[in-house]
């Protein structure tokens, strides 16, 4: 899969203890509408993905993951879209700096969406399935990275880059 961009909002040296997380991301539109996550905690929007469990493909977590976030049916996988790669400062598990990978593909879903299934801490954080105009999210979360919030979190970096680059290369008008 193409590499869509690397960010590091760490840069690794030797003396970092370095960790791994595979993720992936669906890319959903509708015309000038995509199909997007949001979250009240940090106020963004973000695609639905989350991390490949152990023993499943990238494929298999894709589709698990975007019906349990969204509640979609009837998922096909259209094509791949690309890898976004990104070094995070983490906390955890005697890991300084998480390597993050996003495998992001275009999917297509039944016209009506299923209840979701949010996990505890995404309830928590309040988050919300919606279709919104692509231009709109990316505007909503520039504003957000532009005035540095408290609750900002660094996801938002890279889905706005994403949105950006889905915009771009489906051209869909302002």
């Amino acid at each position: 899969m193409r590499l869509l961009h690397s960010l590091k909002h760490i840069t690794p040296t030797p003396e970092h203890r370095l960790g791994e997380r595979v993720a992936t991301r669906a890319i959903v539109l509708r015309g000038s509408d995509i199909l997007v996550l949001y979250t009240k905690r940090y106020d963004d929007y973000s695609l639905p993905g989350g991390g490949v469990e152990k023993g499943e493909d990238l494929e298999s977590a894709l589709v698990r993951e975007l019906i349990e976030e969204t509640g979609a049916k009837n998922v096909n996988i259209v094509t791949p879209f690309g890898l976004f790669e990104e070094f995070r400062p983490w906390y955890k598990d005697n890991i300084d700096v998480l390597r993050m990978l996003s495998y992001c593909y275009v999917c297509e879903i039944a016209s009506e969406l299923g209840q979701p299934n949010f996990e505890h801490y995404e309830i928590q954080n309040g988050m919300q399935v919606c279709w919104l105009n692509i231009h709109e999210a990316i505007r909503h979360n520039e504003r957000i990275l532009q005035t540095k919030p408290e609750h900002m979190g660094l996801s938002i970096v890279r889905e706005t880059y994403l949105l950006q680059m889905i915009a771009g290369q489906f051209q869909i008008p302002a």
